[in-house]
């Protein structure tokens, strides 16, 4: 059986249940043999972020402790000098799994939208999957038309990308999660606990460190 690797990129500026979700529910969808969580290092598309590499690699780490799969928290991007691209990213990794893995890599349905801004985008097919994450009710006539017309060419079923090394597109349109860092950002700027919406462990970790206070 082809092994499968679940990846989840972002910022984690900070990690917030959300994201925790994210990756729980592809590994179950995908029967996935490990996650690897990757964060940003400088994210060309995002502005500056308020925790260092070492903080969100420290935030992460409480975050995914308890995965039933096993977890890698992958840090070549922070550790690359230069802007972050996810194709860079992907190249890296697929010449370090060899030619049949599968890897999945799995955004939201917002970097869906944004998908033909992204560095070299049509190329990442040739590296991994994607796999996208949607509310119930998404319409893809909100993503530009090239990407719209990829995703129809690309669509696969959940089987075929877990036993194919990279090239589909599936759309999970289930997951109700919608929790943003900007929007916990926020509540810990005022004050608020945002309990809700972090994991207990990294909520301490952030009191403890003093972040996100201005």
């Amino acid at each position: 059986m082809t092994k499968c690797v679940a990846l989840l990129g972002g910022s984690y500026d900070p990690v917030h249940c959300g994201h925790v979700a994210l990756g729980t529910y592809f590994v179950q969808l995908l029967k996935a043999d490990q996650l690897r969580v990757i964060p940003a290092g400088a994210p060309w598309q995002k502005d500056q972020l308020q925790a260092t590499g070492e903080q969100r690699a420290a935030m992460l780490r409480l975050a995914f402790a308890e995965q039933d799969v096993p977890f890698v928290l992958d840090l070549q991007e922070i550790e690359r000098a230069a802007p972050t691209y996810t194709i860079d990213t992907l190249r890296q990794l697929r010449s370090q799994f060899g030619a049949q893995t599968s890897l999945v890599f799995v955004i939201g349905a917002d970097q869906l939208q944004r998908l033909a801004s992204w560095h070299q985008w049509q190329q990442l097919f040739d590296y991994a999957h994607i796999c996208v994450a949607a509310r119930p009710g998404f319409d893809m006539t909100r993503v530009a038309p090239e990407v719209a017309a990829e995703f129809a060419r690309r669509q696969g079923t959940l089987e075929q990308l877990r036993n194919t090394p990279h090239g589909l597109i599936y759309l999970a349109k289930d997951f109700a999660a919608d929790i943003s860092a900007t929007q916990i950002r926020t509540a810990l700027q005022r004050g608020e606990t945002a309990n809700a919406l972090i994991p207990e462990v990294v909520l301490d970790y952030i009191k403890q460190h003093h972040l996100y206070k201005s």
